[in-house]
């Protein structure tokens, strides 16, 4: 078996990590601490046309056609830099996807190459609300039928860039006389369209720069060419993407843990107590180990679920495998990373108390690590011919 990346993939990894090194972690600290935010919008566009917001959609819609290996490797190295930056190019890359998997030609061509090329700072991803988070099927939001549009009625939650984005992909109720989950459609909803209104921003613990938003639609009319897919099927389609976004937000843990780690690694080097430098202690460098060794076992698995879904393979147990164990892993990471800084780990002059407030959310969104091991134990039983 071999674990090596070809050379596009190392190509990207590289581009992703050169990137990040002179454009994103710079700018990291001030976005986080709310400065002027327009070279978030900047960074955001450069990563476009260097072909980071379609690098698993097909050229003839301006991606990159890269797979979702180089996806991974390029979420993270991204993140080492900027999660903010990191969570925006993993949902940019989701709503390509889905449109690329649902849409018709029209649609694929009307929307994609704008999310690729930056002419939309974003796509949006419309799909949790405030009764339907952990248990997606059972969404409230309403899409009804008038003459040759669909009228749109409810509201979402936690949006990622819903401030910004060019497009929603929104999913709604159309046959609420259909089992949960049986009556969901899927729609794409311009930014800007009537009826359509971006409610609060959270002020939220960390990922500062990134916008995330409550949707309103209030007799929201969109046409009827809208519509993605067969009606009532779009619950289906909302569980297999959220496999694929799974592998975005554990790379992008992964590259917080990393970022974290190699940051304190590198201060144990310096530091010195007792004489001596800190590395040179036991209870250090165990840490260094142990968590060099997780982070290594997540990118595994994310290489592993990554490669499983490329080659069109069933890949959601390895997904959410992945997914859990990379954002824990992140998250002990940063923890002991602050713990190797000590009282100076705990201040905004060292970006590791950054890094823990970013990577604490990846344990949450796209599915907490509670609904990763439900879909993990509920494959592995099935296999053993449970139900």
């Amino acid at each position: 078996m071999n674990l090596d990346l070809n050379e596009e993939q190392k190509l990207i990894q590289d581009t992703a990590r050169d990137f990040a090194a002179a454009e994103l972690e710079p700018a990291a600290a001030g976005l986080d601490q709310g400065q002027d935010n327009r070279i978030f919008f900047t960074n955001l566009k450069k990563l476009a046309e260097l072909g980071f917001m379609g690098l698993n959609i097909k050229d003839e819609y301006g991606g990159s056609e890269a797979g979702v290996v180089a996806f991974s490797v390029a979420m993270t190295e991204i993140a080492r830099a900027c999660a903010a930056t990191a969570v925006t190019v993993s949902v940019n890359n989701m709503v390509g996807e889905v449109i690329q998997a649902l849409g018709n030609d029209e649609q694929k061509k009307k929307y994609i190459p704008k999310i690729c090329s930056g002419d939309f700072p974003a796509g949006a991803f419309a799909l949790t609300e405030p009764g339907a988070g952990s248990d997606p099927a059972g969404m409230t939001t309403t899409a009804v039928r008038d003459g040759n549009d669909w009228i749109l009625n409810g509201s979402k939650i936690f949006i990622t860039s819903a401030t910004y984005a060019g497009v929603f992909v929104v999913w709604a109720v159309t046959d609420p006389k259909a089992p949960k989950g049986k009556g969901v459609s899927t729609f794409l909803v311009e930014g800007g369209t009537e009826g359509l209104l971006v409610g609060k921003t959270e002020e939220k613990m960390g990922q500062h720069a990134s916008s995330t938003n409550e949707l309103l639609f209030q007799d929201c009319r969109i046409p009827g060419n809208a519509l993605m897919g067969q009606p009532n099927d779009g619950f289906r389609v909302a569980v297999g993407e959220l496999a694929g976004g799974r592998i975005g937000i554990g790379s992008l843990g992964l590259g917080i843990g990393l970022a974290a780690m190699d940051y304190a690694t590198k201060y144990s080097l310096e530091r010195a107590q007792f004489g001596r430098k800190i590395c040179e202690f036991e209870a250090i460098q165990w840490k260094i180990a142990d968590m060099y060794t997780r982070l290594e076992a997540a990118r595994l698995l994310l290489m592993n679920a990554s490669f499983k879904k490329e080659q069109g393979r069933s890949f959601s147990k390895e997904a959410s495998m992945a997914k859990v164990f990379a954002t824990e892993s992140a998250n002990l990471a940063c923890y002991e990373a602050m713990q190797i800084l000590g009282g100076y780990g705990y201040t905004r002059d060292f970006p590791i108390e950054r890094y823990t407030r970013d990577a604490r959310i990846t344990t949450i969104y796209e599915g907490t690590s509670e609904i990763q091991r439900l879909i993990i134990s509920r494959e592995i039983l099935r296999s053993f011919g449970g139900r």
